[in-house]
Parts: structure tokens; C-alpha cells; sequence
């Protein structure tokens, strides 16, 4: 075992013996604690539904750890990502509180490096001492995937689009069993879902042949093997992949080998800098053909710098059409002016059903949040929209089903989540949503048990 986990190791010893003799109570119950009694995720009766107001040991403050885009390439999303979990923290306090305590957010900057996330999630479990994260990218969780299995603290993120969790994470279906589980969540649709609707789209638009450029990051390549697996098993060919290199002045070169061949549109999945530079260049060399874009290059940015040329080309992003995002845009708005982005109602709905699993438990210790984020997601309970109502409807000795902005949040055995998918079209100087395609169209291209 490694130096960095020996303190959490020590920490989880002194979790169990709290749990069992409300040490939590004593040591001030900052990020953890739990009145002990509901050894099986469940409230202080051992069955959940108690309304987790967790006793004479409930704690005074619970902290969730959000590891942090403030800088590098993709910090121009935080701030929509900030703001919607400030608007939930703050409802929820309105609310009371999960188990009557202040909830409040650990926030630490990763700039998306794996190295960096690395030491960040350490520090908000040791020194934060978190009982769950809020965050990370698929290019931080793939390569750290042991070392969040060894943090054993649930991850609840709202923003990898990685194949790579399609089969990976979540408890498997079975809440009270924890030998199964692999700690990671989803609350945004991975790459699987929304590059299964563009590629649906696609093909409904006729276009048969298609040429690919993309980045040599994950977040790059998973989102064009997702496309290119559904797009192919569909009928449609590709007819040249180029796979360039980050932060270069030009992709001339690139562009020229791209275009030797013949198809009818192509997709580009770069960061948003480097993506500026190589549809400028195609720009600027009258290549043609119509661009198709990942989900995070449909921003205002980019179409004020390519400019008119890019009118016609789209991209899908994961849908903003949850049960309940209305309730979110309302609540949204009155908290700041960051703009929306596909990433926001995901990070609402990740800060409320980790609310509602600590609320249901009784306790807020990682494991109790871990065996309790299925149960209030699914299942047949009463549907809530926002931790208030979760938290009067526990209260009352009933079951819930969180009903979310982005998604409906019903997990999969992985840790998934089902959604709709928005087309969203260059035209007059914008992005304008043009097309949905549907949860149910796009489930149709995702194969039985591989999400």
C-alpha cells in the first residue's frame, strides 16, 4: 500500500469505532459521522426510511470534495459547474440540511491532470475529510481508477463521457453488498449515449462517409471510438481517421492528409483551443464539407473565432431535459450569471442525490452514502425533485425515486445514467439547439448490459 493511503486506511479504522461508540459527536463531525446504528446503509433503525435525522451523533457539518477545473484547458466550463453546486448546497441548507446538518463543499483545483487529481482526491479525503467527491474528468478517473477503488469514498461526477466506465463503477445492483462495488457515478450520460445519438443523427441525415480528426487525450479518443462503434454498427463508413497532437500552431498538415479522402462530413473531437486552430485552418482552406463537433466545442467561442464558414456544422451534448429541469433553471438563475452548459444539470443532480443518500442512510460516512445512492435514485418510491421534497417525504417513512434536471437519474448497475440527446447547430453567429433525439432512440443503439 502506498503512503498516501496509510492515513485513509487509519481513518476508515477510526470511522468503523465511531459508528460503534459516537466518537463522531466528539471529534466535531466535520465531513463524517452517523449515529452508528444502521450498520446496512439504512437509518437509525437499520431500515433507511427513518428520515436520517441521525440522532444525538448527527453530525454539525457534512463536506462534499469537488476536485476543480480553475485552470488549463477546460476551465472555461467551471464556472457553470461552481454555480450549480453553490445553488444546490445553499437549497439544500434552506432545506435543513442532510441529517439536520450544514452541508458544505470542499472545492480544490486538479487542472484536469491526472497527477494533480491524484493528490487533490488524497487531500479531500485526509485532510478535507470528505465523505464523497463531486468531480473529475475521464482523463483523471481512468488512470486513477485503483487509486479511487482504494480511496473506497463514492465519486459522483458530472462530467466523464469515458466508454471505459460504461462497464465500470456504481454497486452493481446490489446497495447492501459492498464487496462488488467500485465507487464511481455518473450523473451526466457517458460518451456511449450521446455519441450513439449523433451518430443516430448522422445517419438520418445521410451521411454515409465520414472522416474523423481527434485529439490523443481520453477524453478525445473515447468520444470518437463511441461515435465510430455506434455510427459503424449502423451502416456508416469511415473512410480516413487522422489522430494529431495537442496545442499545435497549425493542422494544416493533418487536414491535408484528412481530406485526400472522400466522404461526405467529418468529425472533429479536440479541446476547445486546439479545435479553433484546425477549423480555422479548414477554414482558411477551403476544404469544405460540413464539420461535425464534440459535445464541448458547441460554444460561443468557437464559432465567434472560426466564424460564418462554420454555419451548417453541428455537435450533440447531452440533453438538458430531466424530469425536473425547470425547477433547476429557476434556482440556477437566481444564484449567478454563469452560462448553462451540458455539464451544469449534472452537477445539480449530483449534489442532490448524495444529499438524499446521506439523508436516507442516517449517517454520512462514505459507505453509507456508497449502499444508498441506488435506492433513492430508483425503484418505486414517491418521485421528488429536489432535496426539500426528499427530505419531507423521508421523513414521512417513505421510499423515493430522485427525479433529476439533466436525467431522470434512475443508475444503472454501473453507476450510468439515461438521457436524451440535443443537436445543436451553428446559424447566425450561434448555437442553436435544432433536434432532440431521444432516451429512448438512443437506448436502441446501446447494447443490452454494456452500460
Amino acid at each position: 500500500m502506498s503512503p498516501d493511503n496509510t492515513t485513509h486506511t487509519n481513518r476508515r479504522a477510526l470511522l468503523t469505532i465511531a459508528g460503534a461508540a459516537g466518537i463522531a459527536g466528539i471529534s466535531g463531525c466535520v465531513g463524517f459521522g452517523g449515529n452508528g446504528d444502521g450498520g446496512d446503509g439504512g437509518g437509525g433503525d437499520g431500515d433507511g426510511t427513518d428520515g436520517g435525522t441521525g440522532g444525538s451523533d448527527a453530525p454539525e457539518t457534512i463536506t462534499l470534495g469537488q476536485p476543480a477545473s480553475l485552470s488549463g484547458q477546460w476551465d472555461f466550463l467551471q464556472p457553470g459547474i461552481s454555480q450549480a453546486t453553490d445553488a444546490a448546497v445553499n437549497h439544500i441548507n434552506e432545506a435543513g440540511g442532510p441529517l439536520d446538518a450544514e452541508l458544505e463543499v470542499a472545492r480544490r483545483d486538479t487542472a484536469v491532470s491526472p497527477q494533480e487529481a491524484r493528490t487533490v482526491t488524497t487531500q479531500l479525503v485526509e485532510n478535507d475529510d470528505v465523505t464523497a467527491i463531486i468531480g473529475l474528468f475521464s482523463s483523471e478517473i481512468n488512470p486513477l481508477w485503483d487509486h479511487l477503488q482504494e480511496l473506497s469514498t463514492p465519486v459522483i461526477t458530472p462530467w466523464p463521457g469515458s466508454t471505459f466506465l460504461d462497464t465500470r463503477g456504481g454497486d452493481k445492483g446490489t446497495p447492501e453488498d459492498l464487496s462488488d462495488d467500485e465507487w464511481v457515478w455518473r450523473t451526466v450520460v457517458g460518451d456511449t449515449v450521446h455519441t450513439s445519438g449523433s451518430a443516430a443523427f448522422a445517419i438520418e441525415e445521410g451521411l454515409d462517409t465520414l472522416g474523423v480528426i481527434n485529439g490523443t487525450t481520453e477524453g478525445e479518443r473515447s468520444y470518437v471510438e463511441g461515435f465510430v462503434s455506434a455510427y459503424e454498427a449502423n451502416g456508416g463508413t469511415v473512410a480516413e481517421r487522422v489522430e494529431v497532437e495537442l496545442g499545435a500552431s497549425s493542422y494544416q498538415s493533418a487536414l491535408s492528409r484528412l481530406f485526400e479522402a472522400d466522404f461526405d462530413a467529418f468529425l472533429m473531437s479536440l479541446p476547445q483551443e486546439s479545435a479553433i486552430t484546425a477549423l480555422s485552418d479548414w477554414s482558411d482552406g477551403g476544404y469544405g464539407r460540413q464539420p461535425i463537433l464534440s459535445d464541448t466545442l458547441t460554444s460561443q467561442a468557437v464559432i465567434d473565432q472560426v466564424g460564418s464558414d462554420l454555419n451548417g456544422a453541428w455537435g450533440a451534448t447531452p440533453g438538458q431535459s430531466g424530469p425536473n429541469y425547470d425547477t433547476f433553471e429557476d434556482i440556477y438563475s437566481e444564484a449567478g450569471d454563469a452560462d448553462i452548459n451540458a455539464w451544469t444539470p449534472p452537477a445539480w443532480d449530483a449534489v442532490q442525490v448524495t444529499a438524499l443518500a446521506i439523508e436516507r442512510a442516517g449517517e454520512a460516512t462514505p459507505e453509507a452514502i456508497q449502499q444508498n445512492l441506488g435506492p433513492v435514485s430508483g425503484g418505486e418510491g414517491t418521485e421528488v425533485s429536489t432535496f426539500a421534497e426528499g427530505k419531507e417525504a423521508l421523513a414521512n417513512g417513505e421510499e423515493i425515486n430522485y427525479q433529476g434536471a439533466a436525467t431522470p437519474v434512475n443508475f444503472t448497475q454501473h453507476g450510468n445514467v439515461f438521457g436524451s440527446v440535443s443537436i445543436n447547430t451553428a446559424q447566425d453567429g450561434e448555437f442553436t439547439q435544432t433536434s432532440e433525439v431521444s432516451a429512448a432512440d438512443v437506448r436502441s443503439f446501446v447494447e443490452e448490459g454494456q452500460y
